[in-house]
């Protein structure tokens, strides 16, 4: 592979780490379908011929868009924050306040970059109502990724987006597509909370149904779904009829440093071409 592309976002489970690993397991197609695009590092670092690239978030989706079409004119306003005057908690708050109660498509994706990069660990999370609620970050200065923003536009011309979920993205597929799936993590155990991106967030009902989705697309339509999650004995279950390979990763799960552990990645891929081949 040449030199990896980073992503211009931070993202919570971003795979930019993973990418050599993964992306051996990505079967080759036409067009690569992402129902969870997140910070777009596979999509970055893969090769199809077209991609179809799809998130429920409506202010990453917006901010993708305007990427793809605009990108100087995105750069120019964006970098405009990036300067210390703003670096400060007042000025962050200000901004996110001003950006919850926008509903203009640019300025929101504006905003949305600067509180990616200022606000608490590269975090994405919004409130029951909606309100984009991560605390400031307090960083010495920021990295604007101006670089990574071209890179993202120069390939994004091979790419749609739509703000959809898992489930209506499945359903835009079609021969010839490859589908890859990065849902947000599994919990590590019942009890566990995890990170509620958009809304109510995964529940583990969605986890289930987007196996069985993920199943019927490659058993029903012959079209391979790689999914990555937690190699836990509930993901194990759930991906059942997949072929299962891992990657060891070294992932922070605790804020505590002494309760950090490894948590392997699971590769689970329904491919019936390959069980037609092998059985």
């Amino acid at each position: 592979m040449s030199k990896k592309q980073r992503a211009f976002l931070k993202w919570a489970g971003g795979k930019f780490k993973l990418i050599e690993a993964l992306t051996e397991h990505l079967p080759e197609g036409q067009r690569l379908v992402e129902p969870f695009v997140g910070a777009g590092s596979v999509f970055l670092n893969t090769d199809y011929s077209s991609y179809l690239l799809c998130d429920i978030n409506k202010d990453l989706i917006n901010l993708y868009k305007i990427i793809q079409k605009e990108p100087e004119k995105y750069i120019a306003a964006a970098k405009a924050m990036f300067v210390p005057e703003m670096n400060e908690k007042e000025a962050y708050y200000r901004v996110r306040a001003e950006f919850n109660l926008s509903t203009d498509p640019f300025l929101r994706s504006v905003y949305f970059l600067y509180m990616n990069r200022h606000g608490f660990n590269g975090l994405c999370r919004y409130n029951r109502k909606g309100g984009f609620n991560v605390p400031f970050g307090s960083y010495k200065k920021p990295y604007f990724p101006e670089s990574e923003i071209r890179a993202f536009s120069e390939k994004a011309q091979k790419a749609e987006f739509k703000c959809i979920g898992y489930e209506d993205a499945f359903e835009l597929t079609t021969s010839g597509d490859v589908v890859y799936c990065d849902p947000p993590y599994a919990p590590l155990s019942t009890t566990a909370s995890f990170t509620t991106y958009v809304g109510t967030g995964f529940s583990l009902d969605d986890q289930a149904l987007l196996a069985r989705k993920s199943r019927h697309t490659a058993i029903d339509n012959g079209i391979p779904v790689l999914i990555s999650n937690h190699d836990i004995p509930l993901t194990r279950e759930l991906y059942h009829g997949a072929r299962f390979d891992t990657i060891q990763v070294q992932r922070n799960i605790s804020q505590k440093g002494s309760a950090r552990k490894k948590v392997d990645e699971l590769m689970a891929l329904y491919d019936d071409r390959y069980h037609s081949e092998n059985d």
